[in-house]
């Protein structure tokens, strides 16, 4: 698919541009509220040209102010990365607890799935959106460079740039050249990204190895409920090898099924003892946190904790108030 689409905020009357403005974000883009200095008079002109899951947009806009909050990502959210190619004027930007501020050609990207506020002043510049799920890089380093400078005018980033500008000042393009177009930018975007990580990983190994052993410890939190998290399944989401996953683990002095234990443990011991839990039956806490069996929980529990879960809720003796050293017990 290729299709062109050109939108001026001077076809509207002046009440109803900031709105049409706002509503041609929803359509094309994702729901963000705005704020104008010039709201009766607004002026913006965008035109997006759509080559497959990839947008590419051309867009001159006086200053407004963008802001995309949780309440709209929870409303429709495509899931996409989105990244602008200032040309004039200067945008301030803020996701994933980060500002910066960008002037001409110093490109920048933003997720479409964690809140961000956008102001513009004078802003003309190239815009590029495209599925995440097209972009074969690992989301948590990608979530680094969010909001951060990437140099339009030298190396990789400058090809993409070039690309950007050329695809956004217009064809004529033949629908059989929309599956091309769309694999030289997908390919110079992901190109663009992993330069920048590459460089980052040069700088700085020990602070990457140490956010990336936090963000997967966050996404075993969050799966602990899953009777199916394991290390192949927590390395093929963060995009690197069991091995590497392994390894990263092993420096902390503990396996990462050994963690996994660890924590559905803590969780299960925590929820006995709540009284307002008393009436769950021990097997349902047990199923709560992933463990496939009673008894596999049981044998697992009473190794931690040297009692068993049925003797903890009665409040037996506790001989043990934290899960033994990793590597000992039964395995998650």
């Amino acid at each position: 698919m290729l299709r062109e689409s050109v939108f001026r905020t001077t076809d509207l009357p002046a009440e109803h541009r900031l709105d049409g403005f706002r509503e041609c974000l929803v359509k094309s883009l994702f729901p963000q509220d705005l704020v104008a200095e010039q709201a009766g008079g607004f002026r913006a002109e965008v035109r997006l040209l759509e080559i497959g899951e990839v947008r590419v947009w051309s867009t001159a806009v006086q200053p407004v102010r963008f802001v995309r909050t949780p309440r709209l990502i929870r409303q429709a959210d495509p899931e996409l990365y989105h990244l602008t190619l200032p040309l004039q004027g200067t945008v301030d930007i803020a996701q994933a607890g980060r500002r910066a501020r960008h002037t001409a050609h110093e490109m920048y990207l933003v997720d479409s799935s964690r809140p961000f506020e956008c102001v513009t002043r004078d802003f003309a510049g190239v815009g590029l959106s495209l599925p995440r799920n097209r972009v074969p890089l690992p989301p948590d380093g990608i979530e680094r460079l969010l909001t951060r400078r990437m140099p339009a005018g030298e190396g990789v980033g400058a090809l993409l740039a070039g690309v950007l500008t050329q695809i956004a000042s217009g064809g004529p393009y033949l629908p059989s050249d929309a599956p091309r177009l769309e694999r030289v930018v997908v390919d110079l975007f992901c190109a663009t990204l992993a330069h920048h990580l590459d460089a980052e990983d040069r700088t700085a190994p020990e602070a990457r190895s140490r956010d990336l052993t936090v963000s997967i410890r966050a996404f075993i939190e969050r799966g602990l409920h899953d009777p199916e998290l394991a290390p192949p399944a927590i390395a093929a989401a963060h995009h690197i090898s069991l091995s590497y996953l392994h390894r990263l683990f092993r420096a902390e002095g503990t396996t990462v099924a050994a963690l996994i234990r660890r924590m559905r443990l803590e969780r299960a011991h925590r929820d006995l003892g709540d009284p307002a839990l008393a009436a769950t039956p021990i097997h349902a806490i047990a199923s709560r946190w992933g463990f496939k069996s009673h008894a596999d929980f049981t044998r697992s529990y009473r190794g931690a904790y040297g009692t068993s879960p049925q003797e903890h809720r009665r409040g037996a003796p506790r001989r043990g108030l934290h899960p033994v050293p990793s590597g000992q017990g039964a395995a998650a």
